[in-house]
């Protein structure tokens, strides 16, 4: 259904365009960090596969990494419910600043980790614990970061703001590119496999120390603030599976909305580059340039997309994207598959993140829109971190099965089939782009007269008043 006009935003004073803008630098910097920790682990692992599990086969090395990857994510779940309640319970910056604390222990375990060669299956079993620390703190990071943009942003630049999230993380995710790529340029392959690949995790935990001292200084959202004043009730209600459970709805809604987009997102970002180098036969050092070029422009588009949705709503953008990733993914990572050139491989990927866009520059919003601002964190996180433990964090490996199975190709019918379930959920969902996060924000409607979201949209707009 289309979306309904949005209520006209008073001016805004100078002093509360700054705050907002430093929130959104201070969120986004940390989440950068954050997502750098994470996916150079997926970068690097092509380097660092050997060193803790042996053997002459390539592809069953990687899918060793792979699956340690994959584990990490059932680590979100868990760190999406305990932090998740801790920033619905004790405010988004302190979530926000464990979050970045954890990843900074965890990236320090794996720059310090023994080769199988020196102390046999130990290392793994380091790298493994490494990850579901990882794990825990992302699954935390996502639901805490995603709602302090969206409730620190204007309620008309919401999109806008919320889209800051998948900038932060392509950006962090380009950063262990350039690192990756400008050690490619300056170590030889051996010294990369045997030392070199430990410098990225060194790095990420000495700018997870910055972005500490730097979220130490954020301010806490007005939304947050309101809901802990001291008119509010019930405040052990705040961030319970209890609470969350009345919304059990909306929590399914962000699992269906999840599945689609973070198997598309994980296939074009995280196993772009093996699939260039496994299955197209392209040089690491090309494939690895692609995967870069691509996720510059990918991070660029976001906010574009993000302010498109505050104009038009959130569904249109939703739709657009699974329709494009249901019937485009088979052909687009066909061509992939025997791209000979980096202006080929550049412009197929290209194609495949603008269809992407779609849902990374506004999911944050959509979901943070679904709940009241005392659950909303938990509400973000939970269902979200499931979705990606059981989706996105096994595309990879996933992938890489069918491939040692002589089946690629249904790989690709996999993630088709995930975005066509995703289109049906956006295609029958509400548009959120309206939706009261906060007391001041409904009594703002009711001076405007109108009834921004209908039935069940209105009764979430009354319990984020509360």
């Amino acid at each position: 259904m289309p979306a309904s006009a949005a209520v006209p935003a008073p001016p805004v004073p100078e002093e509360e365009r700054k705050k907002r803008r430093l929130a959104l630098i201070g969120g986004s910097l940390g989440n950068l960090v954050e997502w750098y920790d994470w996916f150079v682990y997926a970068s690097f692992a092509i380097y660092f596969a050997d060193s803790f599990f042996p053997g002459d086969n390539p592809t069953t090395q990687l899918m060793n990494t792979a699956g340690i990857f994959a584990v990490g994510f059932l680590m979100r779940p868990v760190g999406g419910w305990v932090l998740g309640r801790a920033a619905d319970r004790h405010g988004r910056k302190s979530a926000l600043t464990l979050t970045v604390t954890m990843m900074s222990v965890a990236a320090l375990l794996i720059a310090i980790a023994p080769t199988y060669g020196q102390a046999g299956y130990f290392g793994a079993l380091v790298l493994l614990l490494a990850r579901l620390l990882q794990g825990m703190s992302i699954g935390g990071e996502y639901a805490a970061s995603a709602t302090y943009l969206t409730e620190a942003s204007a309620r008309d630049r919401r999109g806008l703001g919320s889209s800051f999230q998948y900038v932060s993380m392509t950006c962090g995710q380009l950063l262990g590119l350039g690192i990756l790529i400008t050690m490619q340029h300056t170590l030889t392959t051996d010294q990369l496999e045997s030392w070199g690949w430990r410098i990225p995790f060194l790095l990420g935990a000495l700018f997870a120390v910055v972005v500490f001292w730097i979220r130490r200084r954020l301010q806490e959202t007005d939304a947050f603030k309101e809901e802990t004043s001291g008119d509010a009730d019930d405040d052990s209600a705040r961030g319970t599976l209890k609470v969350l459970w009345q919304h059990r709805r909306q929590a399914g809604l962000v699992m269906a909305l999840t599945l689609g987009g973070t198997v598309a997102y994980y296939t074009y970002t995280t196993y772009l580059t093996k699939y260039l180098v496994g299955s197209a036969g392209m040089a690491k050092t090309t494939a690895t340039l692609v995967s870069f070029t691509a996720l510059a422009v990918f991070a660029v588009l976001q906010p574009f997309a993000g302010m498109l949705s505050d104009r038009i709503g959130r569904r249109p953008l939703l739709i657009t994207f699974a329709v494009g990733c249901t019937v485009g993914t088979y052909p687009i990572m066909t061509a992939l598959g025997s791209a000979s050139s980096y202006w080929s491989a550049l412009g197929l990927s290209l194609l495949a993140l603008v269809i992407v866009t779609g849902y990374t520059s506004i999911n944050a919003a959509v979901k943070a829109e679904l709940f009241p601002t005392r659950v909303r964190a938990l509400g973000v996180a939970l269902p979200y971190a499931i979705a990606n433990a059981l989706f996105g964090g096994t595309a990879e490996y996933v992938a890489l099965w069918f491939k040692s199975s002589g089946h690629e190709k249904v790989f690709f019918w996999y993630v088709s089939g995930c975005a066509l379930i995703s289109l049906v959920t956006y295609v029958l969902m509400p548009d959120t782009r309206n939706a009261a996060l906060s007391r001041a924000e409904l009594e703002a409607d009711a001076r405007a007269g109108g009834d921004t979201e209908p039935g069940e949209g209105r009764e979430r707009q009354v319990e984020a008043a509360r």
